[in-house]
């Protein structure tokens, strides 16, 4: 059956939408009121054998389109559409739906189209207008929920119903419904996970790392025995991926999809998205669905299969299930520039350093991202946090100032979400160290202006300590940031500690190495870092004397490299890798460079050896510099080196070209796959003991109370030695953590001169790998990342 055959505008149901949208326009409160209403309806979605479809158009009323030329362009593949292949040429019938316009708005609805589901691509469809000479132009669906290929190419009508009826969770949720009517409120977990998908697991998507959750949770299941590479991904309570929202494209292609038109059919050349990217660099359109290149199938269902294995996640034999909660990275405080690309200029209010602002006072483009939220959580989401949250802000003409918009992350937080009948309400992180980025942000930033603004209680931001430019691996860091240490006593319950994340871990491989470096860390740059941002004592430090969330970043437990990754650049890539070319002093020593495996890319352009890419990476930063980015004139330079330097004959061409490679093999170079061989079955064993200390203490998020204690041992004798005593409802705990510097002398932790310790009674539970397993008390002399934790009942 040919697809005009196939499909039916059902013109009553188009006609309904349209009128929907007409009564919340006129009835409504306030403008914002009427469009969060018609956002629920916007997109495509399946009702039965009708599929209904709602577009905002602002352009098409700023360009006074007629409706009779603006249609639904649905696509169906004729020839047989394989979403696991790199590369297929596929002919689409195309047919066009007529549309009913209401104000800034169009609506249809069809019989017949064929919908998406994990077993069954569906037809495409996007919104299409003609012009006075009769050329086409596409409206892409912002609201999509399914885009196999990226956020610039038409989307998939897609069964979401079906998925969220055959989602293996629903047990977990219905568990969770409370007696009343009020929506169900998730609280925090006791520490978090954060994860990378694309360097997660060899395979780098959704379905490799449901595959790895589901071995673990079988070797837990069975109390099978756990290496160390199970062991960096248990003892957390929640998994927090990195965003899974389709993020920009190659600047100067290939494009995923590129068609040739011809009539009711088109040629089309698909390819399969493939960039790589940290996730950050995001387009706003299609963030309700998920980023195709995390897809092994294509099939969003996967990151509900992930939801699912985390919530059914067991313990050990005789002891109740273990569920993990799962917590979504959203963005919403910005857009790359390639979203005014995909999305009309009425979502844009002017660019800045990241790209462009969102107009969030436009009541339309508020309510539209708010739904969009609500979409993405609603795959599963036990929690959200917020991405940069003092970048959401919008300009008060009356004061001609910008100001924070906390009314909008308010609204963030009270959205209710409804997965496996039970209606819920998220729980919060946001990252906001406003007044960034002014110049004394780190002094004067409280990280609490969202938790004072907000009414839940439960609301977190990211710690002092965990907000990036974090350097732990310099010496005197530790005192530095004493002063922020005494705040997270007294008023970081609410926030979320530990120094090793996504932003942190980056940061540190673009300090300065001539600086002052704490060099008892380890013999070589490679050694310190790793050690730096996984440190037995710092460990010790987050997990028992620090209140809050913990939270660690898999990259960093893995002793894994990482660093921003992103090849789709064109203009800037080359500056971007002279921006990141000192990481390799951080991250690459000769042996990982000659691994036959790594940077094959740059050896095939004739950086055989790392001293050759060493020497390269010497000259382009400065060149960057002193030609102000002049990418020929660089190029010319470099031709001119004397000795010659290794590498391709320069040009704009080649230097683009080793600026592409340098980002592909740093991303593959990055998969935690590459490291778990090298882990220390000690230091593994340890953070996981560390971690489970913490969970069965929950009392320790709390803020320190009258009895508690926490200083340094004075006087410092060239060392920051840390002691810590926390008061729980029936035990003590007393922590002693050498940070950095010169040994101690013999000392007696119970004997030092913490009030609270006196007396006897107290037992040694932990001890860092490097102090002996004969170590059971009494004097000890304590190095660099030694920690000693003792318990005491009360």
């Amino acid at each position: 059956m040919s697809l005009t055959d196939r499909i039916s505008f059902a013109e009553d149901a188009a006609q309904t939408e349209a009128a929907m949208a007409r009564e919340a326009l006129t009835t409504a409160a306030t403008y914002f009121d009427a469009h969060c209403l018609i956002a629920r309806r916007l997109g495509g979605r399946v009702d039965g054998d009708t599929a209904l479809f709602g577009f905002w158009t602002p352009e098409l009323l700023d360009g006074r389109v007629p409706s009779g030329d603006i249609f639904l362009e649905i696509l169906s593949p004729i020839d047989p559409l394989d979403l696991t292949r790199a590369h297929q040429n596929v002919r689409f019938q195309r047919t066009h739906v007529p549309v009913i316009r209401e104000q800034a708005h169009c609506f249809t609805a069809v019989t017949g189209m064929q919908a998406g589901t994990r077993d069954q691509v569906g037809d495409f469809y996007a919104l299409v207008w003609r012009d006075a000479e009769d050329q086409w132009h596409r409206i892409l669906d912002p609201l999509a929920s399914s885009l196999p290929f990226g956020a610039m190419a038409p989307a998939e009508l897609y069964d979401l119903s079906a998925m969220q009826a055959a989602r293996g969770d629903t047990g977990y949720f219905q568990a969770l419904k409370p007696a009343g009517d009020e929506p169900y409120k998730f609280g925090p977990p006791v520490n978090i996970l954060q994860i990378h998908v694309p360097t997660a697991t060899a395979g780098g998507t959704l379905a490799s790392l449901t595959r790895h959750y589901e071995r673990l949770a079988e070797r837990v299941a069975r109390d099978l025995p756990l290496e160390p590479a199970d062991e960096i991904f248990l003892g957390y309570d929640s998994v927090q991926l990195l965003p899974v929202e389709p993020t920009t494209v190659y600047e100067k292609g290939p494009a995923f999809w590129q068609e040739t038109d011809e009539g009711d059919t088109l040629d089309v050349s698909l390819l399969r998205p493939d960039t790589t990217n940290w996730g950050y660099d995001i387009v706003i359109s299609g963030m309700a669905a998920v980023n195709p290149v995390l897809l092994e199938t294509g099939r969003p269902d996967e990151l509900v299969d992930l939801a699912a294995v985390l919530h059914n996640f067991p313990s050990r034999p005789g002891s109740p299930g273990r569920p993990k909660k799962l917590v979504l990275d959203v963005v919403f405080g910005h857009s790359d520039n390639q979203g005014l690309d995909a999305l009309n200029s009425h979502f844009f209010a002017g660019p800045n350093m990241y790209g462009q602002n969102l107009d969030y006072q436009n009541p339309a483009v508020r309510a539209i991202l708010l739904e969009m939220q609500r979409r993405k959580v609603d795959f599963g989401a036990d929690g959200v946090r917020v991405d940069g949250a003092q970048d959401f802000k919008w300009w008060d003409a009356s004061a001609q100032q910008l100001r924070h918009d906390d009314e909008y992350l308010q609204s963030m937080s009270d959205i209710v979400q409804e997965v496996g009948g039970l209606r819920y309400r998220p729980w919060f992180i946001f990252e906001d160290g406003r007044p960034w980025p002014d110049e004394d942000w780190e002094l004067s930033s409280t990280y609490r202006s969202v938790i004072d603004a907000q009414r839940d209680p439960d609301v977190y931001q990211w710690g002092p300590l965990t907000f990036a430019h974090n350097t732990p691996f310099l010496y005197t860091f530790w005192l530095s940031k004493y002063w922020r240490i005494r705040e997270m006593l007294d008023v970081g319950s609410n926030w979320i500690s530990g120094t090793s994340n996504h932003d942190t871990l980056r940061r540190g491989t673009q300090v300065n190495p001539e600086l002052n470096i704490n060099t008892r860390l380890g013999r070589t740059r490679m050694e310190i870092l790793d050690k730096a941002y996984d440190n037995p004592a710092v460990h010790v430090l987050t997990y028992v004397a620090l209140p809050g969330v913990p939270m660690d970043f898999l990259n960093a437990m893995a002793r894994a490299s990482w660093g921003f990754v992103r090849n789709q650049d064109d203009k800037y890539g080359v500056k971007v890798v002279a921006e990141e070319a000192i990481s390799l002093k951080w991250q690459v020593d000769e042996y990982a460079y000659s691994v036959p495996g790594n940077f094959m890319r740059l050896k095939e352009l004739g950086f055989t050896t790392r001293e050759e890419l060493a020497r390269f990476f010497e000259f382009l930063p400065a060149l960057v510099k002193v030609t102000e980015y002049d990418l020929e004139e660089i190029a010319r330079l470099l031709n001119k080196a004397e000795p010659p330097l290794a590498g391709p004959y320069y040009s704009v061409a080649s230097l683009k070209q080793v600026a592409r490679a340098w980002m592909d093999d740093m991303h593959d170079y990055c998969n935690v796959s590459n490291s778990l061989s090298g882990l220390d079955p000690d230091q593994s064993e340890f953070c996981l003991n560390v971690r489970n200390f913490r969970r069965a203490r929950p009392w320790l998020r709390d803020n320190y109370g009258p009895d508690d204690h926490f200083d340094y041992v004075k006087p410092i004798g060239g060392r920051t030695l840390f002691a810590a005593l926390r008061n729980g409802p029936d035990e003590q705990v007393f922590s002693v953590m050498h940070m950095e510097g010169k040994a101690t002398e013999e000392i007696e932790p119970l004997s030092l001169k913490v009030p609270g310790i006196e007396g006897t009674g107290w037992d040694l539970t932990l001890r860092t790998p490097s102090i002996g397993q004969d170590y059971v008390g009494g004097p000890i002399t304590l190095r660099d990342s030694m920690a000693l934790v003792y318990t005491r009942k009360r």
